[in-house]
């Protein structure tokens, strides 16, 4: 690390001009190919899946995607002559457009139950000919258009539908924008200098732009999630200024010690730097790890957000110290410049609220402790009602024409007309025939379906579905009651005697086999993962506590996390006023990738905290100092990263994309308890109550465990001497200004109780 830090330094111009290159390229490559991203919740081998693939094979004209146009009047009837019409002629010009198959409407014989009882709202249906994924936005756009261009005096038009929903306007950049300006500000406040400052947003921005336009480039080759761009980003800018913000730290510190520009730009890499690749490592290990789900949904997710790492580790290596040596000693605000050219290097020791802190904690380990774990337990409460499902349009804000459109059809027809249930068969014989023309009388009869359609058969007879919509909605944990119900008891009973294979599909028996999946294999994920970060830690660490007490914690911070979200999104507690639409349920790979994410993160801060708590029980084999010391040298950094990174997570609320404020809000939260509470508070509570247990490892494993440090051993000896240094020059200088003031006590003077 240390060579490249000074070939690096050497050839800056060289590396800044590599990157700016680099992010061109990809950039314009991404540009020129453009967006392929797919949102295929479908699990192969899944009933649901099976019915998809049934109907697409027999019924080939309904394999694309399916959108509404609703129309509402205040003033008499959709039957009125004016809007029939309007709204006939209207869809002729739809059904005309580029890329539609066809239009069904409630005013010709096809259209049957497409007007409500009222007789105040209608709706049609547009197909297209191709998947939501292939249409051109060109075309979706046209449509829209089309459609609210017949709204006039009493008459409302909304749309609703994936296509529709493309033609929605996001929020932007807004929330990159935000999250980069806080972060700013929160580094100019730490460190008193712009130029220092700015440096991590640079090296952040850089590497993050490569991996955005990276992702879309990989949307082309593998099954990539339209959030998994955004997702990436918000990963990278936090990592990537929290990572940044460590190494511009340790050089700063570097310098105030008298070093020159170049030995504390080599010492920062080689050492924080050391720590950084270590820490983006256990990142990308954890995201991997979504590979063994076997989800191609998640795989292209996992791939994504390991690239946006892998850069982001990269930038801070390599185009950071080129900066860094660039800006010379401007990353030294201009009073620490001047009071270092008037009283020379001085050690940077831990006072103020850091050392009172560590040391207040250290008086009143259980209590505190007792507090912190109740604050955990309260906010993971409501964990335990927790539902997993996927979010529709029914969860867009209220402004949103898809929103219109899914109340418009829940208050005039229901709101299980938004999430009709598919049941496809293939058909093998007469008696096939008779039990499928008897059975949407049994569905309407069955508790909770609103009404069945009579069976359709496709043109050579060999397959046919039926459509049935249930009382409840989509999302409704009423509706994946009826799924259930329909599988176990209703069809078993109508495929008696017959040779029917009846399989259940639509939006909410998709979601609810896509969420059983991911339910089922979770634990094996956790445990690997979890494992994992305890496998690295035994080793790094020699302790079998430490492990043990880093993976309750992140059970604990995820439990948090959880909590939060759920009494944001799925409870609705403030979800409207922040622009996040209704309430409803929680993403079923949201704990998957909460899991691979924190699991990373907290290892930088867990590593960073534990490491100094380490050396100094090496040092001196007091528990009680190495605690105190440790939180108070490292608190103040980690709880900058934190704030840092809490700020970029809460700034994706204003994407205006449900799923990546979910991701933000609960990353923000998970950050915030990590941060604030476990490290900070709980874990070192924990270790004072543990004493010199904290460091137990049985002999004949110490034997048997290969031994790894995050720093290396020349780098540890050099960080020794300059403490040495530091140590005899502050003595000279005492004995040189005779009676001068004492040395100010620091936290290594604060005696146990």
């Amino acid at each position: 690390m240390a060579a490249l830090a000074r070939w690096c330094v050497r050839h800056r111009l060289v590396a800044v001009l590599l990157w700016l290159l680099a992010l061109g390229a990809v950039g314009a490559s991404a540009f020129a190919a453009g967006t392929a991203y797919s949102n295929d919740y479908q699990v192969p081998g899944t009933e649901s899946g099976r019915a998809g693939e049934l109907l697409r094979d027999g019924f080939p004209n309904l394999g694309g995607d399916s959108d509404t146009v609703v129309w509402h009047t205040e003033r008499g009837t959709v039957r009125a002559a004016d809007v029939e019409q309007t709204m006939t002629r209207t869809l002729r010009e739809i059904a005309d457009l580029p890329g539609v198959a066809f239009v069904t409407g409630p005013y010709d014989g096809h259209g049957a139950g497409r007007i409500s009882e009222d007789g105040r709202t209608a709706y049609a249906t547009v197909t297209f000919e191709d998947q939501a994924k292939d249409i051109d936005a060109a075309e979706a756009a046209a449509v829209v258009d089309t459609a609210e261009s017949a709204e006039g005096d009493g008459l409302r038009v909304e749309l609703g539908g994936s296509a529709a929903g493309l033609t929605e306007s996001p929020g932007g950049h807004l929330a990159e924008v935000v999250g980069v300006v806080v972060a700013a500000v929160v580094l100019f406040l730490a460190f008193g200098s712009l130029a220092a400052s700015l440096l991590p947003i640079a090296t952040a921005l850089v590497s993050v732009g490569t991996a955005y336009a990276g992702t879309v480039l990989l949307g082309h080759v593998m099954t990539v999630a339209d959030f998994a761009p955004m997702l990436g980003m918000l990963i990278g800018l936090g990592v990537g200024i929290d990572y940044a913000l460590f190494i511009v730290t340790r050089h700063r510190r570097g310098l105030k010690r008298g070093l020159s520009v170049t030995e504390a730009v080599t010492g920062a890499v080689a050492t924080t730097g050391r720590a950084v690749v270590f820490a983006g490592a256990t990142v990308c290990i954890a995201l991997l790890g979504m590979l063994i789900l076997r989800l191609g949904f998640l795989n292209g997710v996992a791939v994504a957000a390991s690239l946006t790492v892998v850069l982001t580790v990269a930038a801070s290596v390599t185009l950071l110290p080129a900066l860094l040596s660039l800006i010379g000693m401007r990353a030294l605000s201009r009073r620490e410049r001047r009071r270092l050219a008037e009283h020379g290097p001085e050690p940077d020791l831990p006072t103020g609220f850091a050392a009172r802190w560590s040391a207040f904690v250290e008086r009143h380990p259980k209590k505190l402790g007792a507090l912190a774990l109740a604050a955990m337990t309260l906010l993971a409460l409501p964990t335990l009602s927790l539902h997993l499902g996927t979010s529709d349009q029914g969860n867009d804000p209220r402004t949103a024409t898809t929103r219109q459109a899914y109340d418009l059809l829940a208050d005039g027809f229901g709101p299980g007309v938004n999430g009709p249930l598919t049941l496809v068969t293939e058909v093998h014989g007469a008696a096939d025939r008779l039990a499928l023309d008897n059975l949407d009388a049994t569905l309407r009869a069955t508790e909770g379906v609103a009404s069945a359609t009579p069976v359709t058969f496709a043109t050579g007879g060999d397959t046919a579905y039926l459509t049935v919509v249930p009382e409840s909605s989509p999302q409704s944990e009423r509706t994946s009651d009826l799924v259930d119900r329909l599988r176990t008891e209703v069809l078993p009973r109508a495929e008696a005697g017959t040779s029917l294979d009846l399989h259940v599909g639509g939006v909410t028996a998709g979601y609810d086999d896509f969420a059983d999946v991911i339910v089922g294999k979770l634990p094996l994920f956790v445990g690997v993962v979890i494992g994992l970060g305890c496998l690295l830690l035994l080793l790094a660490f020699r302790s079998v506590g430490i492990p043990l007490k880093a993976a309750a914690m992140n059970v604990a911070a995820v439990a948090g996390a959880f909590g939060v979200v759920v009494a944001v999104f799925q409870w609705g507690w403030g979800s409207e006023p922040l622009g996040l639409g209704a309430a409803g349920p929680i993403e079923p790979f949201l704990p998957v990738i909460m899991v691979s994410v924190l699991f990373g993160l907290s290892m930088d801060y867990q590593v960073f905290l534990v490491s100094r708590m380490y050396e100094e029980w090496l040092e001196t084999g007091d528990n009680r100092r190495a605690v105190r010391v440790g939180l108070a040298e490292t608190s103040r950094v980690i709880n900058s990263a934190a704030v840092i990174m809490i700020s970029v997570f809460l700034a994706f609320v204003l994407s205006g994309d449900r799923v990546i404020a979910m991701f933000g809000i609960a990353l923000a939260a998970a950050v915030a308890l990590d941060a604030f509470v476990l490290r900070t508070l709980l874990v070192p509570a924990l270790m004072h109550l543990l004493g010199g247990a904290n460091w137990w490892l049985p002999r004949w494993l110490d034997r048997r465990l290969p031994r790894i440090s995050i720093e290396p051993p020349e780098c540890r000896a050099a960080q020794e001497k300059l403490a040495d240094a530091d140590a005899e020059r502050e003595r000279l200088t005492e004995d040189v200004d005779g009676a001068h003031e004492e040395r100010q006590p620091d936290v290594r003077d604060i005696p146990g109780r």
